[in-house]
């Protein structure tokens, strides 16, 4: 049977932005607003106010940790004035998850800024990195206790999201949704995602770093970043043109965690790499409703390649799950999914817990179709309705085993 680590961390998480609802001052609430036809936010699932209980569910269900995240948006609407409310809320929710059970896995920054932050140039801006310090020091004035912080997430999906940004404030920018695909839906409209800029990246490795030696200072969490891995295999021959792509879209981000206390691995599929590039997989039976092929064997495949290009550096899955509206379909991945970590596990990797994505069914950067959660939301009443994957993942956490 796999040994997994004491304390090995059974969960779920959640982004602040497609939760929590009306993030006023953020620079993707603004984009929403720019763009006629792409689905707004809005409300959300009103998660600001129902977290704890969100968070009672999960414990209740058996899980033993919950990754949420802190909106810089609401800690500082504008520039030098920090919020002692919101950074009061959110110790409420760390607080609130302690009560139940639930270890608090606390990401600082999931993909949105202040809007002020945007309009400054955003990460491409002179003062960007001075900018996420000070507001890092004030966030973790609520973290003395806390014992897992992520400074970014998926800094290689937010680098692509800052070209696009660049896009939408151009002249040519798009009109309306139909010209809108998020960042995390492929399909027939966009079957690759394109490069991230490792300009733009070398920023957020900057911007990371420093944040990591401020966690570190006022804090004993172990801090990492978390990198959004597609698990790339190479055809016969092409294994060189694998390295060239996998550098830019993984192991920049994956070498500069060498020196962090763990890694967050966030894998959902796999695509294979010819000598053109990657190679759009085919629409089938199983397609997720993101558009990904459905690979549950991609968590083992992207662990592996992590373990290897950060040196050994311990492994957090901080996100896996699948986009489907068949729940026994995301039980039957999950479980499989489950079975390649364990033998990842087995085979000596370092790995310190299983997040699911998403707790529960939200708002996905422009659109709301997809449905990766645990527990349903009826987004009039704001029902939750937890769903029979959510106590499978619970007695999954109660045996230690699938």
């Amino acid at each position: 049977m796999t040994q997994l680590v004491s304390g090995f961390l059974w969960g779920a998480a959640t982004a602040p932005h497609q939760v929590e609802g009306n993030n006023l001052n953020s620079d993707f609430w603004a984009t929403e607003q720019l763009m006629p036809g792409m689905e707004a936010s809005g409300d959300a699932i009103d998660s600001y106010h129902r977290y704890a209980e969100d968070m009672r569910l999960l414990a209740d269900a058996g899980l033993t940790s919950y990754r949420f995240g802190i909106e810089w948006a609401r800690i500082e609407p504008v520039p030098g004035r920090i919020s002692r409310a919101e950074l009061a809320h959110y110790r409420r929710m760390i607080d609130t998850a302690r009560d139940l059970g639930l270890e608090p896995v606390i990401t600082l920054h999931h993909f949105t800024n202040p809007k002020w932050f945007a309009d400054e140039g955003g990460w491409t801006g002179e003062r960007a990195v001075e900018r996420f310090q000070a507001y890092v020091r004030a966030a973790t004035s609520i973290l003395d206790d806390v014992k897992w912080v992520c400074t970014m997430n998926e800094p290689n999906m937010l680098a692509i999201m800052v070209g696009m940004s660049r896009l939408l404030r151009s002249p040519d920018a798009p009109t309306s949704a139909k010209d809108w695909m998020s960042p995390t839906v492929e399909g027939a409209a966009r079957p690759v995602l394109p490069n991230p800029d490792p300009q733009i990246g070398r920023r957020l490795i900057e911007a990371h770093h420093a944040a990591r030696e401020i966690v570190r200072k006022h804090t004993d969490a172990a801090v990492g970043w978390t990198v959004a891995c597609q698990a790339l295999t190479a055809t016969s021959g092409n294994e060189d043109k694998l390295r060239e792509l996998r550098y830019v879209r993984e192991d920049l981000y994956l070498e500069a965690a060498r020196e962090d206390d763990f890694i967050g691995v966030q894998s959902y599929s796999s695509q294979a790499v010819d000598e053109n590039g990657i190679v759009p997989h085919p629409l089938g039976p199983d397609t997720t409703l993101t558009g990904n092929a459905y690979r549950p064997d991609a968590i083992g495949i992207a662990v592996r390649h992590v373990w290897e290009a950060t040196g050994g550096t311990p492994v957090l899955i901080t996100e896996n799950g699948i986009a489907t509206a068949d729940d026994e379909q995301r039980i039957r991945y999950t479980k499989e999914a489950l079975g390649h970590l364990f033998a990842a596990i087995d085979d000596g990797i370092d790995v310190r817990g299983y997040l699911h994505w998403s707790a529960l069914d939200n708002y996905e950067w422009g659109h709301w179709g997809p449905t990766f959660g645990l527990i349903a939301v009826d987004r009039e009443t704001f029902e939750r309705h937890p769903k029979r994957s959510l106590a499978w993942l619970g007695e999954v956490a109660r045996r230690g085993r699938p």
